[in-house]
């Protein structure tokens, strides 16, 4: 066993804060908690987006090794796509795999936790009809009744404040209200938490808005108040924070259509929907995009890739096509992801839509719905309420998009709280390096069998394995 360093971990994975953001001023909690720890950059792996992030920081390894390669998953089998759907399948994640090595573990609103072994967490799962309309608020906990004493205490998840056009800070509120109950009836020695809503503003404004700068004060006085909690906890004076973030956020202001380009082409189908107008008919297609962010998978049909490659290379704003080679160089080489891969200009991104402004009997009956499991690509227009639907088609309300992995986007990373190590990090880290640099603050990286492809900070060396080209 190598030396233990922290009796408790707390890790805070806050989406859309940068290096930048953590100052006195800025953000004062955040700022002091890092007073004697250190701070720097991560780099995220590519694509920069939510599920291919969270992914990589709770295995260790990059999208062409663990093959979450975008927010949604195509189905080349059953020809179907499903945002959020994948489960986590026999991947097991850090908190999981330290469980296993006699840690007390707990993670809270990651994706994929159902079912996870952690001893304590909790993730939405809401009660649906068949038609996947809410009937009732619920969320998946283990122990089994966490959530009935969670919502006892502070009413049931708040899912409209957590995505939709009422998103806000209640969401990040919540989840560390739970992160705090998690440590009093649990107290696990490693806690994941994830807190959302910094997320929302970068969509829906843009980095560089007032309503941005007014979510980090936000997010700071929520985390302050955690940490405020944790410093009156017995654990306290050997407890280490991590705090982590996914990516940063472009401004943006010009969104992109490869559907269109592809529909225009002749090789994406559409087929009557069962009440009014039309939805993809992915079978008889013969390429189309699964649009994410600034990235976008393009599925093609052997004899259609140079087509659609044509298509889509007049499109403005799409700064590269990968295929091949490219997807190798940027770590994203796997079976799951699309023949083609788009990445849009920094000022760019992608949006799903095939039908054209005016086009109203080709939208899809979903078009201005909050709705995760129809839509063939994520549709961050469901930030903003429509004027006849309940959420806008209006894809130029959008102002800040991420996915891209660069410079000015860098995500954030730091420890600090009283049993943090001194360190001096030269440089960014790389976001794989996160998971066992948690295992070797708790002194049981010996411990833990997992294929991790970059070394701990905290080790005397810190190279990344094949998966970093």
């Amino acid at each position: 066993m190598t030396e233990r360093i922290a009796e408790r971990v707390v890790v805070l994975d806050i989406v859309g804060l940068q290096p930048d953001h953590v100052d006195a001023e800025t953000t004062p909690n955040l700022a002091r908690l890092f007073d004697d720890g250190a701070t720097t950059g991560a780099v995220p792996p590519f694509p920069a987006v939510t599920i291919p992030s969270q992914t990589t920081l709770s295995t260790g390894t990059a999208p062409a090794t663990h093959g979450d390669v975008s927010n949604a998953e195509y189905d080349r089998e059953t020809d179907t796509v499903e945002l959020w759907g994948r489960n986590s399948g026999d991947r097991k994640r850090v908190w999981e795999v330290a469980r296993d090595a006699g840690v007390e573990t707990g993670a809270l609103f990651f994706q994929h936790l159902y079912g996870t072994s952690a001893d304590v967490a909790v993730t939405p799962k809401p009660i649906e009809d068949e038609n996947n309309d809410l009937i009732e608020m619920n969320c998946w906990t283990n122990p089994d009744e966490f959530y009935e004493e969670l919502r006892e205490e502070y009413g049931h998840f708040p899912l409209h404040n957590y995505w939709g056009p009422a998103a806000n800070a209640e969401s990040s509120k919540w989840i560390l209200s739970a992160a705090r109950e998690a440590t009093e009836r649990y107290d696990p020695e490693m806690l994941w938490t994830y807190l959302p809503h910094l997320d929302y503003t970068g969509q829906s404004h843009g980095p560089d808005s007032e309503a941005f700068a007014g979510a980090l004060s936000e997010i700071d006085e929520l985390v302050g108040d955690y940490l405020s909690f944790l410093e009156s906890t017995p654990a306290w004076e050997e407890t280490a924070v991590v705090v982590v973030s996914e990516y940063g956020f472009h401004d943006v202001s010009n969104p992109v259509f490869p559907n269109r380009a592809l529909r225009e082409a002749g090789l994406m189908k559409t087929r009557d929907a069962d009440d009014s107008g039309r939805i993809p008919d992915l079978d008889a297609s013969e390429a189309f995009a699964v649009v994410d962010h600034q990235v976008a998978h393009v599925y093609c049909d052997q004899d259609a890739v140079e087509t659609a490659r044509e298509a889509l290379e007049a499109l403005d704003g799409i700064e590269r096509i990968l295929d091949g080679d490219d997807q190798a160089a940027y770590g994203i080489d796997h079976q799951n992801a699309g023949d083609l891969v788009l990445v849009a200009d920094p000022d760019a991104w992608f949006a799903y839509y095939w039908w054209n402004e005016g086009e109203t009997e080709a939208m899809p009956p979903y078009a201005d719905s909050v709705d995760i499991h129809e839509k063939p690509g994520y549709d961050p227009c469901e930030l903003f309420l429509g004027d006849t639907g309940f959420v806008s088609t209006d894809p130029s309300n959008v102002r800040g998009s991420h996915g891209r992995v660069d410079e000015e986007t860098m995500p954030f990373f730091g420890i600090g709280g009283p049993a943090a190590p001194s360190l001096s990090l030269d440089g960014d880290i790389d976001m794989r390096q996160v998971a066992p640099t948690v295992l070797d603050l708790l002194g049981v990286h010996d411990e833990v069998e997992m294929p991790f492809e970059g070394a701990s900070i905290l080790a005397p060396t810190s190279e990344l394995g094949p998966a970093d080209d």
